[in-house]
């Protein structure tokens, strides 16, 4: 489902790269971010949208535990 060697130990993640640790596609990652099943991203500036590793590490967690 993920492959945590693309994520950063701190940081912001991209899209891109959001669709590399979870290979789906953008509207799949867009709805599941709708229904909670992904974290919500932020807003960085005007065009800039990224998602915090720690909310994706605990995202990784929860379905790793049989969660969510």
């Amino acid at each position: 489902m993920h492959n945590k060697n693309l994520i950063p130990e701190a940081g912001f993640i991209r899209q891109s790269t959001m669709l590399k640790i979870f290979p789906i596609g953008k509207t799949t990652l867009w709805n599941g971010v709708k229904t909670g099943r992904f974290p919500k991203p932020v807003k960085l500036g005007g065009r800039i949208t990224a998602w915090r590793v720690e909310d994706i590490m605990a995202c990784i967690e929860a379905y790793s535990n049989g969660g969510k």
